[in-house]
């Protein structure tokens, strides 16, 4: 293979990793725009109202096992939020490797990410502290 095939071969490559880039910003957007309208106002109510009544039921909680069920539900939360500020801190970096629409690092929300893991893991010591003298752990 000639030294003229490998240029046109590795442009071909870099065109395509590009419209792939297009095409994945174009499906965050989407999503993300997908997902916010998703949360009407009502919708939100109805999540509250219904999230309130099984908190508010202790029998229901305890029998499926006290506050593991909030401490799996609070988890699961923070590994969908984990995963979405990994996803978006490894697009931006993959834009800036390549130069298309580059963003200062600064900018992202995994960015603060440290510090929010911390905030949140100290929320979490002190809802448990709080269950814990309560005596529901």
């Amino acid at each position: 293979m000639g030294f003229h095939q490998l240029i046109e071969k590795v442009t071909v490559a870099e065109q395509a990793l590009e419209a792939h880039e297009r095409g994945l910003a174009a499906n965050l957007r989407q999503t993300r725009s997908s997902w916010r309208a998703a949360w009407t106002p009502g919708r939100v109510l109805v999540a509250g109202l219904a999230t309130g009544f099984l908190v508010g039921h202790g029998k229901l909680i305890g029998k499926l096992g006290g506050s593991n069920v909030l401490q799996l539900t609070v988890g699961f939360a923070n590994l969908i939020t984990g995963g979405m500020q990994a996803a978006a801190e490894q697009f931006s970096q993959m834009q800036a490797a390549t130069g298309f629409g580059a963003t200062k690092p600064a900018d992202t929300p995994a960015a603060t990410a440290p510090d929010n893991a911390q905030g949140q893991s100290e929320t979490l010591r002190q809802h448990h502290e709080k269950l814990r003298r309560d005596g529901l752990v």
